[in-house]
């Protein structure tokens, strides 16, 4: 790894803007990390990639998510500073992120939070994310306790199954006028919602998805309005990340996610994995995530989504773990 190469990288990550630099920063990301990453770099040996033939963001061979579940990602060497893990499903194996540097996900979340949000310090922030809190190596465990140290609220902090003492905190902090971001996965949220039903002024609720299968799975649609009828909101807030990302979307209760300027979604034909469809059509989410500078920044999801014409998109549903193509180049 040529480290005087990343650090110039990782600062034109964070600055980036305009479309044509984001296109030209990517190129210049997929050849530092085609470079650096020995597994990337094998699975675009295995498509028979030409890098010099790649010119666009389009021609850029995206990896797919499972591939994390089994290899180990890295564009640096040596020994990570941490290795994130997702939760898994019973029986699954987990994903492993191998983080270089805390820093560039911490300069992630907390610049896009300011960026949706404001400062974190204007926020009681409280945490409910008891299926997380139980497990070590949480990434959105670790961006909660960044978030609520930089808030410094008193009442500010993680919940796990005290549902009494986070409504009376509500309840306090309503009293106040005190602005606050409620952020729960979504079985605790609905927890709350049945055992706490109230009314909830200046008030942002935001869920993080996954019923981790303590309850049955329920479209957006119905968890957002069982959550607004409950807390007498006009709209729920949603946020889309997963532990394969140093990155995170935004949702401000319409449904459609939002991306920082180092992040965007492409939409693939779901038979062909290189192929893209047109603003509109339903297919796979592709995410260029550049601040996933030092494992890698091209990851092909196992989610269904669709792209709006402003550059939002929505999540629509998952890929079956066999509709995902192109695992079977890599995975054994």
């Amino acid at each position: 790894m040529n480290t005087k190469t990343g650090k110039i990288l990782e600062e034109r990550i964070f600055s980036v803007s305009e479309e044509e630099a984001f296109e030209t920063l990517a190129l210049d990301v997929f050849r530092f990390q085609h470079g650096g990453c020995s597994v990337y770099r094998r699975f675009c040996d295995a498509l028979d990639v030409d890098v010099n033939a790649v010119q666009t963001i389009k021609d850029i061979p995206f990896l797919p998510v499972e591939l994390f579940k089994k290899h180990r990602i890295v564009s640096f060497p040596g020994d990570e500073a941490v290795a994130f893990s997702s939760s898994g499903t019973t029986g699954s194996m987990p994903s492993r992120h191998y983080i270089y540097d805390l820093g560039i996900y911490e300069k992630s979340f907390l610049q896009s939070f300011r960026l949706f949000y404001g400062n974190p310090a204007d926020y009681c922030i409280l945490a409910l994310l008891p299926a997380y809190l139980e497990r070590k190596g949480s990434s959105l465990v670790y961006m909660a306790d960044r978030l609520i140290q930089a808030s410094d609220h008193p009442l500010s902090g993680f919940y796990l199954d005290e549902l009494d003492k986070l409504s009376a905190n509500l309840e306090h902090l309503m009293a106040e006028g005190q602005k606050v971001l409620l952020l729960g996965v979504s079985f605790a949220l609905l927890d709350l919602a049945e055992q706490h039903p109230m009314t909830l002024r200046n008030t942002i609720i935001m869920e993080t998805g996954g019923m981790k299968g303590r309850r049955r799975e329920m479209i957006r649609a119905e968890l957002h309005q069982v959550l607004c009828d409950a807390f007498d909101q006009k709209a729920i807030h949603s946020e889309y990340g997963m532990t394969e990302l140093l990155s995170q979307a935004y949702s401000t209760g319409d449904g459609l996610f939002v991306t920082p300027p180092w992040m965007r979604i492409l939409i693939r034909e779901s038979n062909d994995p290189l192929a893209y469809l047109a603003v509109g059509r339903t297919g796979g989410v592709n995410i260029v995530d550049l601040a996933n500078l030092y494992s890698c920044s091209f990851i092909a999801t196992q989610d269904l989504g669709r792209l709006h014409p402003d550059g939002a998109f929505e999540v629509l549903g998952r890929f079956d773990n066999s509709d995902v193509r192109g695992c079977n180049l890599m995975i054994g």
